[in-house]
């Protein structure tokens, strides 16, 4: 196991294009670190250029303290778990694992021994003597990460390997590998567009956008201190809502309603009179409004555009003048498109961004 260390990385293309920009970060020993962030954004770049699969324009990485930017693939003690699977057709379960094994001149006897401990901890001995075609989605990651497993590397490296699996196994496969982590507490950097894979496997989080690291940290900071509106935004389901307010005469006034702060916010946030800015709402921040609201809470009228009944929850999206507000209610909702319907904002639970820089001024909050 190892730490890797990246320090002002860069990748740029011969055309111009710049696909990573000074990207720096440090994984610790041991650590389960998530780059996320929308197609595009560089973190499987990023992870090519950590396995040697890319070369790095600019910065230096480091793997167990040891400088790799000229290592070749094989001498960077990784392994990497690809999209899509990449299992030899032909080849059994237990050969696609044992293949790498056996093309680096492993004794047989050790090769048994580490195919036969990775198909106990991922629940393969049955399969083992299964080619591909007849495995599941899930059982076909599992050999891909048998495969992975069994080179006992220093880092392991994922590219999204469960977006072809449907969500049910994806729910299985997240609990998977985050048992595995735990129990072999191998170095890992994973890469993913769905920020409910990384919330729920992360140590730490990384958010990228454009190429360009927007937020490092673990997943509550990242839900409860987004630093900006993109993070605040991409980080959540149901996704953080928006309203375009201006802070005028003491309070933050929006389409139809006027909110107040309590004094201790009002004063940290320093706002300027006629400051533009974002309020963003996380959708649990949202109640339907009643008789026991508290009158310190703002009511927001609107009509209700989409009623998502979920069992123990309703998902409520209401159009407020020409936005729209994502509402998460507890129970079921007797309620139908088209409505009226006001719900209650806790004043203390907004987040707020500047309309121009779109940075969050909750810094000193």
């Amino acid at each position: 196991m190892a730490a890797v260390n990246l320090r002002n990385i860069s990748k740029r293309y011969a055309d111009g294009r710049v696909a990573v920009r000074d990207f720096c970060l440090r994984v610790d020993d041991g650590e389960f670190v998530a780059l996320v962030g929308p197609s595009g954004c560089g973190k499987s770049t990023m992870l090519r250029m950590i396995a040697g699969l890319e070369t790095i324009s600019s910065g230096t990485l480091e793997i167990g303290g040891r400088p790799a930017n000229d290592l070749a693939p094989n001498e960077r003690d990784i392994a990497m778990v690809f999209q899509n699977y990449a299992l030899y057709p032909h080849m059994t379960a237990r050969e696609n694992m044992a293949f790498a094994l056996r093309m680096a001149g492993k004794p047989a006897a050790e090769i048994t021994r580490r195919v036969e401990e990775a198909a106990r901890l991922l629940q393969l001995e049955p399969l083992l003597a299964r080619k591909p075609a007849a495995l599941s989605g899930g059982e076909r990651q599992r050999v891909a990460l048998g495969r992975a497993l069994v080179r006992e590397p220093k880092v392991f490296l994922m590219d999204e390997p469960l977006s072809n699996l449907d969500a049910k196994l994806r729910a299985e496969m997240r609990a998977s590998i985050s048992r595995l982590h735990r129990r072999l507490g191998v170095t890992t950097v994973y890469v993913t567009h769905d920020q409910v894979e990384a919330m729920t496997m992360g140590d730490r989080i990384v958010v990228m956008r454009d190429g360009e690291v927007q937020q490092v940290a673990t997943p509550i900071d990242l839900y409860e201190r987004p630093v900006n509106k993109f993070v605040g935004g991409f980080i959540g389901s149901p996704a953080m809502s928006f309203l375009a307010t201006q802070w005028s005469g003491g309070a933050f006034v929006g389409p139809g309603f006027r909110m107040q702060l309590p004094d201790t916010r009002r004063t940290a946030l320093r706002l300027a009179d006629a400051q533009e800015v974002w309020l963003g709402i996380r959708p649990e921040s949202l109640s339907l409004a009643d008789a026991g609201t508290p009158s310190a809470h703002c009511r927001l009228g609107g009509v209700a555009e989409v009623v998502e009944p979920l069992g123990a929850e309703t998902i409520l999206g209401v159009g407020i003048g020409e936005e729209r507000v994502v509402a998460r209610i507890e129970g079921h909702l007797r309620l139908r498109a088209g409505e009226r319907v006001t719900l209650a904002l806790d004043p203390v639970r907004v987040h707020v961004f500047d309309r121009t820089s779109e940075l969050s001024l909750e810094a000193a909050v």
